[in-house]
């Protein structure tokens, strides 16, 4: 079940997009420093260690169709580029424990998955809507933002983003 917070939350978010805004309308957008995710009450999971690597941080919901389908995407995008430095994190806004975990049993996904439980984090980022994926180069900063999940085109885009900043950070410490 969806609280009146997270509708709201959602909301606003939908009314940006249909504006035409590309990126949160306020909150985490590219060129932002992104939250650091241990500041943050996430369960269901460990945060892989993300200094110095390029990171997918993904927003998600066990009752979101696009959120099924982008999850053998990211498997995908893991495997392809996880060995150069390349990190996924799915945050569940699930309330429920047991939705977040029956969706995560489900899927097997092969990156790590935490919960949200009480939307500190989807708050302090404003996410638009389910799902939403930042990109974040190996300092942090939050390099591009994909709004909702378009199947092969979004992964395609992904890939070259992945790869354009894994290339960038070759021979960084």
């Amino acid at each position: 079940m969806v609280t009146l917070r997270l509708r709201r939350l959602l909301f606003a978010g939908f009314l940006a997009l249909g504006a035409g805004a590309a990126e949160p309308p306020a909150g985490v957008g590219a060129g932002s420093a992104f939250p650091k995710l241990s500041s943050f009450d996430l369960s269901g999971g460990a945060v892989p260690e993300t200094a110095g690597r390029v990171v997918l941080v993904d927003f998600w919901a066990s009752w979101c169709a696009p959120c099924k389908a982008s999850f053998p995407a990211y498997g995908r995008l893991q495997a392809r580029f996880g060995p150069s430095g390349f990190v996924i994190v799915a945050v569940s806004v699930d309330e429920s424990p047991a939705a977040y975990a029956a969706f995560v049993a489900r899927q097997k996904p092969a990156f790590a998955t935490v919960n949200d439980r009480g939307h500190a984090l989807v708050g302090a980022v404003q996410v638009p809507t389910m799902p939403t994926c930042f990109v974040l180069d190996r300092k942090g900063t939050v390099r591009f933002v994909h709004a909702g999940f378009r199947g092969e085109q979004t992964e395609r885009e992904l890939g070259s983003e992945i790869e354009a900043l894994l290339a960038e950070g070759k021979g960084a410490p």
